[in-house]
């Protein structure tokens, strides 16, 4: 099996890490909100703001992605890379 890595500076995880614990936070205040039976409205607008989050983050690695290993790849001349993309890219639509 070919394992792949991305190798990340320290601030990059650190950054990425810290996201990830804000999303889950939302999640952990969500879920109290529904043990609390919370409005619907309120619980939707939170779902809301954690799925922009998501999609954020997201949007951040992708672009690492794109820049660093796509762009390594294709120097490479390893141009299956594009098929990847494009996958992704139809996952995000």
């Amino acid at each position: 099996m070919n394992e792949r890595k991305t190798y990340r500076t320290e601030e990059e995880k650190r950054s990425i890490t810290n996201r990830l614990n804000r999303i889950e936070g939302q999640i952990r205040g969500i879920n109290r909100m529904i043990l609390e039976d919370r409005y619907c409205d309120e619980i939707l607008i939170q779902l809301s703001a954690i799925d922009k989050s998501i999609k954020s983050l997201a949007n951040c690695i992708l672009e690492k992605h794109m820049k660093s290993c796509v762009k390594e790849n294709i120097i490479k001349g390893n141009e299956s890379v594009l098929d990847e993309i494009v996958d992704l890219f139809k996952r995000f639509q």
